[in-house]
């Protein structure tokens, strides 16, 4: 029998974390053909999103797909992420986390399935957070760390561990 990764338990206990503290848990995540994104919110093949319970819809957090509904730009859409490409978990409030080992890619970011466009009314229009080179923008939907910024969080207090 094949032993289950602890990525998606360490996922799930961050989060809970976050939620417990009022903190924002947001996730960093490799966008490739199997990741379900609105593709334009994509910058150099990743993607940040906000999981938080006000900018999510119907979250399912498995131990092989991230699942739920979100609003960018005013239009829901139904988000998809596999486990293995989640980069990163942290706070946005302090950065506090944990990055993962970056796998091999599975497929390309050009390759990125088109997301769904469903008409959902009760999911929050700020799905994920403003880009960290512009702070004031706070209706933006996506964002993406910058390069060499581990914590990819906004203050740039970084305090992501990587796990095996």
């Amino acid at each position: 029998m094949q032993e289950i990764s602890t990525k998606p338990y360490l996922l799930r206990a961050l989060y809970e974390w976050c939620t417990d503290n009022g903190f924002t848990p947001h996730i960093a995540v490799r966008v490739d053909n199997h990741t379900r994104v609105p593709r334009q919110f994509v910058r150099d093949g990743e993607i940040v999103l906000n999981i938080s319970f006000d900018a999510t819809s119907q979250l399912q957090m498995g131990n092989e797909l991230i699942e739920f509904h979100a609003r960018f730009s005013g239009k829901s859409h139904k988000i998809e992420v596999p486990v293995a490409n989640v980069l990163a978990i942290y706070a946005r409030e302090n950065g506090q986390g944990m990055a993962f080992p970056v796998e091999a890619p599975a497929g390309d970011a050009d390759d990125v399935l088109p997301s769904a466009q469903d008409e959902h009314e009760d999911v929050p229009m700020n799905a994920v957070e403003a880009a960290p080179q512009d702070p004031g923008a706070d209706d933006i939907a996506a964002s993406t760390p910058e390069k060499g910024d581990d914590s990819a969080a906004k203050g740039g207090k970084g305090h992501l561990k990587i796990v095996k």
